[in-house]
C-alpha cells in the first residue's frame, strides 16, 4: 500500500532511559566519561501505521509502555531511535491538566492549549464560545483551573482538543473522568470525528470499549509489541494471556459510566428463570435459560441497548450478549413504558462453577451504560466431566 495513504507511520520506535543510582552519579559520568547508569527500555522497536477513518486501541498492562507510546506520538517526548510520520493536525487527551497552567483561568487555558495545538488567536477566538458551551462550565470559565475538579478538567481539555477539528485525536483512558451526561456527549463527538474520515488513537484498560471504539489494537508488553490484529483477535489474545497469569484482564473490565444525578431509566427486576418460566439461583449444565431484566423508562425518546453478562469469581467476564450486536433495535421509548427484556440460552454449555449475572441499560452507542444490576451468587450445578464447559457431543466409534 502507498505510504501517502497513511495518516500515521511508526517505525522501529526506541525509548530508553538512562537510570543513575545516585545524583552524584550523573556528574561524574559527564566528568569521566565513564558510563554509571543503567538504560530502561520503556519501548523497544514499535512499528505501526494506520489510514484515515481507522481507529486504534492501545492495551497491556500496567508499564508496558502505552502512556510513553502516546506522549511521544503527541510530540511531548522525543523519541531514543526510529521515525514517526504524523500527517495532519493533531490533538491528545494524555494525563489530567496536560498543556494547563494551574494559575491561569479556564479561558485563558484556552488559548495557552489552543495555541499548543497550533492554532492562531483569531481561530481560538472564533471557537472559543463553542469551547465554552460544550464544555459547560460558562460559570467557572474564568476561575484559576488549579481550583477545577477533575471532571471539569477532563471537560475543558476534551473540548478544546476536539474543537480545533484535529485530523487525528489522542486518547489516554481521558473519558474515565465525569458524569454520564458529558462522557455521551463526548461519544457522540468521537463517533462524528470517525465518520468525517479522521483517525483516533484510543488507550484503555476497558477491553470493552477497545473493542467498541476500535477497529484495529495493538498489544504492548514490556515495551514491545506482542501483537496487532483487529480488536476484537487482539482483546481476545490479551484475555488469554491476563487468564493464563490467573488475574483479571482489566480492572475495569465491567465497570460502565452511570449518571449520578437524574436517571434516564430504573432496572427493577434481574433475575434468571428455568425453561418454564421460574425464577431460580441454580442453572443445569446443557440445558435452556432465561435471562431476564424488568426496565422502567423515566425519560422521553430512548433509544436503549440491553446486555447480560456472567461475571467469574476473579471479576473477568465468562459470557455476555447485547441488543445491538445482534442487530436487534429498541425504542423509542416514552417516560413511563415498562419493559421486559428476556435473553433465551440455549443450551447453556457451563459445567459448573458460581459465578454473577449482570444486567445492564445502555444508552444508544453502547458504550455508556444508564444502569446495570449485579446479582450472585449464580451457581452451575456439577455434572460429570472436566473442564469448565459441557458441549454438546455426538460418539462414533467405527471398529476395522
Amino acid at each position: 500500500m502507498c505510504q501517502n495513504m497513511f495518516n500515521v507511520i511508526v517505525s522501529d520506535l526506541h525509548k530508553h532511559y538512562r537510570i543513575y543510582r545516585r545524583p552524584i552519579d550523573r556528574l561524574a559520568e559527564a566528568i569521566t566519561r565513564k558510563p554509571r547508569h543503567q538504560v530502561y527500555e520503556v519501548l523497544n522497536g514499535v512499528s505501526f501505521s494506520l489510514v484515515p477513518r481507522q481507529s486504534l486501541g492501545i492495551i497491556g498492562d500496567n508499564g508496558a509502555g502505552k502512556s510513553t507510546l502516546l506522549k511521544l506520538l503527541a510530540g511531548t517526548l522525543s523519541p531514543t531511535a526510529g521515525t514517526m510520520e504524523i500527517r495532519g493536525r493533531l490533538a491528545a487527551l494524555l494525563e489530567l491538566g496536560a498543556g494547563f497552567h494551574p494559575e491561569f483561568t479556564g479561558r485563558q487555558n484556552i488559548y495557552l492549549n489552543a495555541s499548543l495545538l497550533g492554532l492562531s488567536k483569531k481561530e481560538t477566538q472564533e471557537r472559543e464560545q463553542a469551547i465554552i458551551a460544550f464544555s459547560e462550565l460558562e460559570e467557572f470559565i474564568d476561575r484559576p483551573v488549579k481550583n477545577y475538579s477533575s471532571g471539569m478538567y477532563i471537560r475543558l481539555a476534551f473540548s478544546i482538543a476536539t474543537s480545533i477539528d484535529p485530523d487525528i485525536l489522542i486518547i489516554d483512558e481521558a473519558l474515565s473522568v465525569g458524569d454520564m451526561a458529558f462522557q455521551r456527549k463526548c461519544i457522540d463527538r468521537m463517533n462524528a470525528f470517525k465518520s468525517q474520515g479522521k483517525t483516533m488513537i484510543f488507550c484503555s484498560h476497558s477491553m470493552y470499549h477497545v473493542q467498541e471504539l476500535c477497529e484495529k489494537a495493538i498489544w504492548l508488553d514490556r515495551g514491545q509489541l506482542r501483537y496487532m490484529g483487529s480488536a476484537t483477535e487482539t482483546v481476545a489474545r490479551y484475555e488469554n494471556y491476563c487468564k493464563a497469569k490467573k488475574k483479571p484482564a482489566s480492572e475495569a473490565q465491567f465497570e460502565p459510566a452511570q449518571a449520578s444525578d437524574a436517571k434516564d431509566c430504573h432496572i427493577s427486576l434481574l433475575c434468571i428463570e428455568d425453561s418454564a418460566g421460574n425464577p431460580t439461583e441454580m442453572l443445569i449444565p446443557y440445558a435452556d435459560a432465561v435471562l431476564r431484566m424488568d426496565v422502567e423508562i423515566l425519560k422521553d425518546g430512548l433509544l436503549p441497548r440491553f446486555g447480560f453478562g456472567f461475571l467469574m469469581p476473579d471479576e473477568s467476564p465468562l459470557y455476555g450478549s447485547m441488543t445491538h450486536h445482534d442487530g436487534i433495535s429498541c425504542g423509542p421509548y416514552t417516560a413511563g413504558n415498562k419493559i421486559t427484556v428476556r435473553l433465551h440460552l440455549e443450551k447453556f454449555p457451563v459445567r459448573e462453577g458460581t459465578y454473577r449475572l449482570v444486567g445492564g441499560v445502555a444508552e444508544n452507542s453502547g458504550l455508556l451504560f444508564y444502569e446495570y444490576k449485579i446479582i450472585g451468587p449464580v451457581k452451575i450445578q456439577a455434572n460429570k466431566g472436566f473442564g469448565l464447559l459441557s458441549c454438546g457431543h455426538d460418539w462414533k466409534i467405527i471398529t476395522q
